[in-house]
Parts: C-alpha cells; structure tokens; sequence
C-alpha cells in the first residue's frame, strides 16, 4: 500500500502525495493519451525517480484505477431527490463535459477490476435512480447501457470532428467532405443534406447531443412504462 509519509518535490509546491500523483498522472493523459503515462514519465514529471513513486502508488494498474476513479468523481452525480429524467439527463451532459476534457478515458473508463470509491458511488446512485423509477433490474441494466452507449459514443464522434473552436465544425470537419463530393448528380441525398443542414450558418455537430439524448431518454420512459 502507498505510505502516507510526505516527500517534498525539487522545484515544485507543497509535499508529495498519492493525489498529486494521480493529478499529475490526469494531466499527462490529457496531454498524451494513455500511452504517454507510465512510472518513468510520470516521475519526471514530478521530478522524481521511478521508484519513489512506490511509496503511493503499487504500479501502473493502480495509477489506471486512481485515473478513472478522478474521471468519475468529477462527473456529476444525478439528483435521486429529482424526477428520475431529469436527474439522468444532469448527469449526461456532465458526463459528455467531463470525458470531452479526458478522451483518453473511454479506452478504460468501465475495465478497471478494482473500481475507486468515486467509480462505486456513481454506479450506485445511478443505479438508485433507475431503480427507484420503478426499472426491474433487467431493465435497469438496459437503460443504463443505452443512455451510457449514447453518451460515449457521442464523446468519441465529437472528438474525431474538428472544431473551429466557436462550437462549430472547422476545417477538415464534415462540411468539408460534403463540399469535396464530386458530383451532386451521383450523390444526390449526400449533397441535399450537406447544402440543406450541415452547410447552413450555426451548424454545429455538438449541439445535436442534447437534441439526442432526449430520444434516448424517450426509449428508457417506455422502459420505465412498462417496469
């Protein structure tokens, strides 16, 4: 187990901790992805030798668990004093927010076999509202994996579009493929839509993920319907 014992770090502020590892270790996934983390990086960068960062973290798996249980105390939790929809889209569109700041963490966000507090006190209250809105349990699980297999699913697309940084596809973004089609004639749906939607001032692909999540939440209000 990590020791609690503080280490103070070369041009850096405050002493060493587990959470400042972990931080540091966030920041450099952010920055790199997952492969830019592992013990050397990461005890460079906090100015360190590998091995003193096993006096608070037992190896790069703990490091992973730590990572994904930060992810997952950062999103909000739904409201179980709220009605079950609404609590569950609050909690949607943080969890878009907060995996649009760490990308990196759908390749691991559901895989750890050691979960964090933060990671079980999320699945619980979640699981609390399905449940307390009157889901069986085979029902709940079904919800639970639609709003989630939206939810990531919307972040991975986002990333993969550029953004012109208003909220708006930028260049190399969908409009531009619509733009390069060659010929309108063979690809009539494909040049309607580009002319008529995605090539209209405002056009945003990020904005059609509230507009979808409703939907989504449409088919888990049947769920709810019929137990």
């Amino acid at each position: 187990m990590p020791d609690d014992a503080a280490e103070e770090i070369p041009h850096r502020t405050g002493p060493l901790s587990r959470d400042r590892v972990l931080d540091a270790a966030v920041a450099l996934a952010d920055a790199d992805g997952l492969p830019g983390v592992t013990i050397r990086s990461l005890a460079k960068a906090l100015g360190l030798k590998p091995m003193s960062l096993y006096h608070y973290v037992r190896g790069k798996e703990d490091v992973l668990d730590g990572m994904v249980d930060r992810v997952f105390a950062e999103i909000d939790l739904p409201d179980p004093a709220s009605p079950w929809r609404a609590a569950l889209r609050a909690r949607a569109v943080s969890a878009r927010a907060v995996l649009a700041r760490h990308p990196w963490a759908l390749a691991v966000l559901d895989s750890r076999s050691t979960p964090g507090p933060s990671t079980l006190r999320h699945h619980d209250v979640v699981l609390g509202v399905l449940l307390g809105a009157g889901l069986s349990l085979p029902m709940t699980a079904r919800a639970y994996t639609l709003v989630d297999s939206y939810v990531y699913g919307f972040v991975l697309q986002e990333a993969a579009v550029p953004s012109s940084g208003d909220g708006s596809s930028g260049a190399g973004g969908p409009e531009e493929a619509m733009v390069a089609v060659p010929d309108g004639g063979r690809y009539p749906h494909l040049a309607a839509f580009a002319a008529g939607h995605v090539l209209q001032p405002g056009y945003s692909f990020g904005a059609e993920f509230e507009p979808g999540l409703d939907l989504v939440l449409d088919v888990v209000e049947t769920l709810v319907e019929h137990g």
